[in-house]
C-alpha cells in the first residue's frame, strides 16, 4: 500500500515538533545509538530530567550490540550528566536472548517494560534523522501491546548534518543528512510489509492522545 505523501509529511513534522504535556511524565526512553550519535539523545534526556519533566531515563539493558555501546557504558556516561543511580533504568530486551538490536526490538522491549511497570506516559528519543521511524515503531508496538500508553516524541539535539557517521546496527556509514533518505525508505518498506502501523493509524493515535482518548 502506498503512503499518502501529505499524511507522511504531517506525521514527520509532528514527530519532530511534538508537544509534551506540562505535567511530569513517567520517563524517557533512549533508542540505542552508535557512539557517533549518542550525544544527541543524551542532551535531550539531561534537559528533561533537569527540568523535572521526567522521573526516569530508560535504555536497553544489554551489553554492546549492533552498534549500541551497551548499558554499562551509557550508565557511566549518563551519570556524568547527572542521570545516575535510581534514575537510569535498564529495559530487558525482548527476546531476552537476542543477538542483535533493531528499532522494532527496542520498541517492543520498551512497551513491554512500561506495561509491566505500570508506566502511563513516556517520551521516546532517537537521533533526529531516525526519530520519525523510531516513533512510528514505538506507536506500532504500543497499539499491539499497551494501547493506553501515552507516547510523546522528542528528537535528540541536532548534530552537524555533513559529518560522516556510523548508524543502523553499526554498519551504515554516511553523513547524517545522507541517512535521511534511508530512513524514509525504511518507513515505506516496513509499512508495505505491515511491520509498521499505517501513517493514518499513527496520526489517529496522536489525535486521540492529544484529546485524552487513548
Amino acid at each position: 500500500m502506498r503512503i499518502p505523501q501529505a499524511m507522511l509529511e504531517e506525521l514527520i513534522i509532528r514527530t519532530l515538533c511534538d508537544t509534551l504535556p506540562l505535567k511530569p511524565l513517567d520517563g524517557l526512553f533512549l533508542f540505542g545509538q552508535t557512539e557517533d550519535n549518542q550525544s544527541a539523545t543524551f542532551e535531550s534526556a539531561q534537559r528533561l530530567f533537569q527540568g523535572n519533566r521526567i522521573s526516569k531515563v530508560l535504555c536497553l539493558g544489554t551489553g554492546p550490540l549492533s552498534g549500541y555501546p551497551g548499558f554499562e557504558v551509557w550508565k557511566r556516561q549518563l551519570d556524568q550528566l547527572g542521570i545516575g543511580e535510581g534514575i537510569l533504568e535498564a529495559v530487558p530486551p525482548v527476546p531476552a536472548d537476542t543477538q542483535l538490536l533493531h528499532t522494532r526490538i527496542e520498541a517492543e522491549s520498551m512497551v513491554q517494560h512500561a506495561k509491566k511497570r505500570g508506566y502511563k506516559s513516556l517520551v521516546v528519543t532517537a537521533a533526529p534523522f531516525q526519530q520519525p521511524r523510531a516513533f512510528m515503531t514505538a506507536v506500532t508496538m504500543a497499539l499491539q501491546v499497551y494501547p493506553e500508553l501515552c507516547l510523546y516524541s522528542l528528537p535528540g539535539k541536532p548534530l552537524p548534518w555533513q559529518e560522516e557517521v556510523t548508524h543502523s546496527q553499526g554498519e551504515v556509514q554516511d553523513t547524517r543528512a545522507g541517512l535521511i533518505a534511508g530512513e524514509l525508505e525504511r518507513i515505506k518498506t516496513y509499512h508495505a510489509k505491515a511491520d509498521l502501523a499505517s501513517v493514518d493509524e499513527v496520526l489517529d493515535y496522536l489525535n486521540r492522545r492529544d484529546k485524552g482518548k487513548l
